[in-house]
């Protein structure tokens, strides 16, 4: 007897054939969807390896042949034109303001939990459950409340890009790499003989030349200390986000990180690791996915960067308009970027998360 059916947003990638793989063992009747996120000829990239890259036509086919491999249905929607809608004007729009943007965060809740699975039921095709290869888990079907987990190995975990999803689409997302290490993954590729088996695992958003997705060109800009003194220029401000040490290219007694971008006026503030320190920080747009929205201060772990282990001992206090203020425990951390994701943790229950301010 079938578990129910399952569409698996597959990419041609190892984890996303395994996750397929695994929901058909397990007794699910299968299908895999895949998107085209990009319009043919209108962005240069000659590195394949990464969400948005030149390979779209390479990768629909490659997830073709691992749906024949695994012996199930395939089906391909073409998203480009809202995925450059909702995301590259969102990721322009950011970095030329002076912010970090967090493209994978924005996808997931608007293009790959929501218009994916969206195009499927439009087109007809109708099914009980929506699953990723993501690395992250959830209460199980059925259990009164839904929460998001982080997922079993903390080394591939990937729960923080997915604080921003709803509910909704949380209580019908199934995800079966949750309890995995990445070695295991790709052992049962390598034991059911698939090509994917192999394949590098894709390498951030976008590894071409940003200015490609700006539509901007160079730009001759000041590096200034906080206090205001000229120490170096540069090609542009968007070439830079808060926190950045390598790549600044500046001779000085100590090394110097980003501490602030000043698009208007093309200058990039940078100074020593002291200078860049924060106790305390805001954020808005706020999303709880596991609990309630908080009424009153709460004691929780904080996340500001996916690669960052989770600060404990945060104070999250509810401001008014979806908006909170955070304050943090001990020597307080470098790097809190504008744009960027606060992602909140009791344990392995990922809380909500927002956009710092």
């Amino acid at each position: 007897m079938s578990c129910g059916r399952v569409i698996v947003g597959v990419s041609g990638g190892v984890d996303s054939s395994v996750a397929a793989l695994l929901l058909k063992d397990a007794g699910y009747e299968v299908i895999g969807v895949t998107m085209n996120i990009r319009q043919l000829g209108k962005y240069r990239s000659d590195i394949n390896n990464s969400c948005f890259s030149i390979g779209g036509e390479e990768c629909i086919a490659a997830a073709k042949q691992t749906c024949d491999a695994i012996g199930i249905e395939h089906y391909a929607f073409d998203c480009a034109a809202e995925f450059e809608e909702k995301i590259l004007s969102y990721f322009s729009n950011e970095f030329l303001s002076g912010r970090t943007p967090n493209p994978c965060v924005h996808c997931n809740r608007h293009i790959k939990f929501g218009l994916l699975p969206e195009a499927v039921k439009a087109s007809g095709i109708a099914f009980d459950y929506y699953a990723t290869g993501h690395y992250a888990r959830r209460s199980p079907i059925g259990a009164a409340k839904v929460q998001l987990l982080k997922g079993a190995d903390p080394r591939k975990d990937q729960s923080y890009f997915l604080y921003n999803i709803t509910k909704e689409q949380l209580s019908q997302h199934l995800f079966p790499l949750g309890d995995y290490t990445k070695p295991e993954i790709r052992a049962i590729a390598e034991k059911y003989g698939l090509v994917s088996a192999k394949k590098a695992d894709s390498q951030d958003f976008y590894r071409g030349d940003r200015r490609d997705l700006l539509g901007i060109k160079p730009k001759r800009g000041k590096f200034i200390l906080s206090s205001g003194k000229v120490i170096g220029e540069h090609a542009g401000y968007w070439n830079f986000t808060i926190g950045q040490r390598k790549g600044l290219e500046i001779a000085y007694s100590e090394p110097l990180y980003v501490l602030e971008i000043r698009a208007k006026s093309n200058e990039v503030v940078v100074g020593t690791g002291s200078e860049g320190i924060q106790q305390s920080f805001t954020i808005s747009a706020c999303n709880w996915l596991s609990i309630d929205e908080p009424k009153v201060s709460m004691t929780c772990g904080v996340k500001i960067r996916s690669a960052q282990p989770i600060i404990s001992g945060a104070v999250v206090t509810p401001l008014e308009g979806g908006r909170a203020q955070v304050q943090l425990s001990g020597d307080g951390i470098r790097g809190v970027a504008p744009g960027q994701a606060a992602v909140f943790y009791d344990g392995d229950v990922l809380l909500g998360g927002g956009t710092i301010d």
